[in-house]
């Protein structure tokens, strides 16, 4: 893969940046940081409509290509009912806010919280979006009856915005916004309306909810592994390929692979067009980037959550940034074998055919290895590359 320029966004400079970065502040042994899972997250996810575990496929023939004993690609085409993994995080986030608000217990059902915020109908959520994030609050702010209102950006297509309607949110489009000025929207709105803030990216002081939002995906990570063990004979994965938007997802993984299988391998997949990971990881420092509109609109954050920062500068082994041709060609081609991946999701296997490519994951870190994918959202609409 060519060579490809990233721009700060504080002071406009430009860099030309490689494709592969081994990160050289990579430390497994911070696993001792993380947190241990929290038992009520799986409790309370058994509660929604269309709980169910989704598909974890095999990839022999990626496997062979790359020199791996085994590949295989998680799909969460199909989570809770939604076409995106986002709904794990967004459901507990949104419970424990609830739940926080109405000064109950976590253990709380979902029916007794419904049931408490009958009386509550005025509470307004309020968060911004580049699609999956947004249909994911609009649906759990629809099954505890409150209002949603959900800021995107005006190159989000009308396809994506009806379906956010769909839920029942109101949706105001920033015509000419990126997804952090939409972001800066909502915060706006939430000071100046009392709406709460449901967001995934911590900034400040404004950390428990996005921290609910990583910790809620444990129940995809849980799952994964017994799937792993379950069609390998006990085994755990050896790799792990993660997409970084705003990182939150991205800390979840690393927290996850660092505490349960210190020596896992984590690679990280951005679009080459908002690379805030990669860029800090080169600078040394949290570094905000300017954005590019892509195919992979998940993905596309300039600014990385404050703590999952923290997280990935030690956590991270190899972080790629991707082109949008060869990802495209990548969704095609896991079409082709049957697995529902959109952008985001066949990210994360071109991110690891760069990581042998360059030589960052060698032969002898694949050989005999388990390799695991995550696509984290099924197929949509979007401008195919040219």
């Amino acid at each position: 893969m060519p060579n490809y320029v990233a721009t700060h966004l504080v002071d406009g400079f430009t860099y030309g940046r490689p494709p592969v970065l081994k990160n050289p502040y990579a430390s497994p042994s911070t696993a001792q940081q993380h947190r241990p899972t929290n038992p009520a997250i799986q409790a309370f996810h058994r509660q929604l409509p269309d709980y169910g575990s989704t598909q974890l496929h095999d990839l022999p023939s990626v496997a062979k290509e790359l020199g791996f004993d085994r590949v295989f690609i998680k799909d969460e085409s199909t989570r809770f009912g939604l076409p995106s993994f986002k709904i794990a995080g967004a459901s507990w986030a949104m419970h424990q806010t609830l739940c926080q608000m109405l000064r109950l217990p976590e253990s709380t059902s979902l029916a007794a919280l419904q049931s408490a915020m009958k009386g509550r109908s005025d509470t307004t959520v309020v968060t911004c979006t580049e699609g999956n994030w947004g249909r994911a609050v609009s649906r759990m702010a629809g099954l505890y009856g409150v209002k949603a209102r959900i800021y995107v950006p005006g190159f989000m297509n009308e396809y994506t915005r009806n379906l956010i309607r769909g839920e029942g949110a109101e949706v105001i489009v920033k015509e000419h916004g990126s997804y952090d000025e939409t972001s800066a929207a909502a915060l706006e709105d939430s000071q100046e309306t009392g709406a709460v803030l449901l967001g995934d990216v911590a900034f400040g002081d404004y950390i428990d909810i996005p921290r609910w939002v990583s910790d809620g995906y444990s129940t995809i990570l849980q799952e994964s592994d017994r799937q792993v063990a379950e069609m390998t004979g006990g085994k755990k994965a050896d790799v792990v390929s993660s997409s970084v938007g705003a990182g939150s997802w991205a800390l979840a993984v690393v927290e996850h692979y660092r505490a349960s299988h210190p020596g896992c391998m984590i690679v990280s997949a951005e679009t080459e067009r908002a690379t805030s990971l990669k860029e800090s990881l080169h600078t040394g420092e949290l570094t905000h980037v300017k954005c590019g509109e892509s195919i992979m609109n998940g993905m596309n954050c300039g600014t990385l959550s404050t703590i999952a920062w923290s997280i990935l500068q030690t956590g991270v082994d190899i972080s790629t940034a991707l082109g949008e041709k060869v990802v495209h060609e990548a969704v095609m081609e896991l079409q082709g074998l049957g697995i529902n991946a959109g952008p985001c999701g066949a990210a994360n296997l071109v991110a690891l055919r760069a990581a042998c490519a360059s030589g960052a994951l060698t032969p002898e870190e694949r050989k005999g290895r388990i390799a695991v994918l995550y696509s984290t959202e099924g197929r949509r609409e979007y401008t195919i590359p040219e």
